[in-house]
């Protein structure tokens, strides 16, 4: 692709449960990392990276999220209102369509942040991503060094950077870091309600149209109280170096 993307979708409206008791008053993306709210962290890279606006859903504590934002100035943003049904990421990004435009556009997770080793991740992800032959590139984290995750990974990455899902039962080197780029052809036919972005990046994957690309860093997946803290060390200890 090589530019930059006018518009992020930012999922920020979840309820946070594995979060909790730190999401009993308080919607995730709002959780503060070392100083800075989730949902900042995000915002802050989504700007440096060039992207000029956000598109930013909201249900849980709504109103919280929305007021938070009220000061940023970069980038631009507009709300989703998802108050009256949670939508699920695929459904979410479908009910917001008519704000993300034409042009292919990024989707990022409130709660995916990373210390990067080799320049912007999210420009290198702009650079790699090519419309033509992809219907979705998805950011991927090495599961060995993720900091907060235990799973067994997600996806299989070919040579060619094709991916194919884990089976059941088998571990996999990489794990979906919560980024992906996306174009227009991904969401044709999309269902209304909710309904989650896996249902349309399988049909990608059947179509060899989904593709994979290695974030050169640190992926800490903060899903608990219990990442916030090791996050935090990792962001600490980059700060110290």
């Amino acid at each position: 692709m090589s530019e930059t993307p006018e518009t992020a979708f930012v999922l920020a409206a979840g309820l946070g449960t594995r979060m909790r008791p730190l999401t009993d008053r308080m919607p995730k993306p709002l959780v503060p990392v070392a100083g800075r709210a989730l949902i900042d962290h995000v915002l802050d890279r989504i700007g440096a990276a060039g992207v000029a606006r956000a598109v930013v859903n909201v249900h849980y504590l709504a109103d919280q999220i929305e007021a938070h934002l009220a000061g940023r100035r970069s980038p631009g943003f507009v709300i989703s209102d998802e108050r009256a049904q949670l939508l699920d990421t695929g459904g979410g990004v479908v009910n917001a369509r008519h704000l993300l435009g034409d042009r292919p556009f990024l989707i990022h997770n409130s709660d995916s942040i990373w210390r990067e080793s080799g320049g912007s991740v999210l420009q290198h992800l702009f650079a790699a991503f090519d419309a033509e032959r992809m219907d979705a590139l998805l950011l991927l984290a090495d599961r060995a060094t993720s900091l907060g995750y235990a799973g067994s990974g997600d996806f299989h990455l070919a040579a060619d950077g094709l991916l194919t899902r884990r089976a059941k039962g088998e571990t996999a080197d990489f794990v979906f870091a919560g980024v992906s780029m996306a174009s227009a052809r991904l969401l044709r036919d999309a269902p209304a309600g909710p309904f989650s972005l896996n249902r349309l990046w399988d049909r990608g994957l059947a179509e060899q149209r989904v593709f994979g690309l290695v974030l050169q860093g640190t992926w800490m997946h903060v899903g608990d109280p219990a990442a916030v803290t090791l996050a935090e060390r990792c962001i600490a200890d980059a700060q110290r170096r």
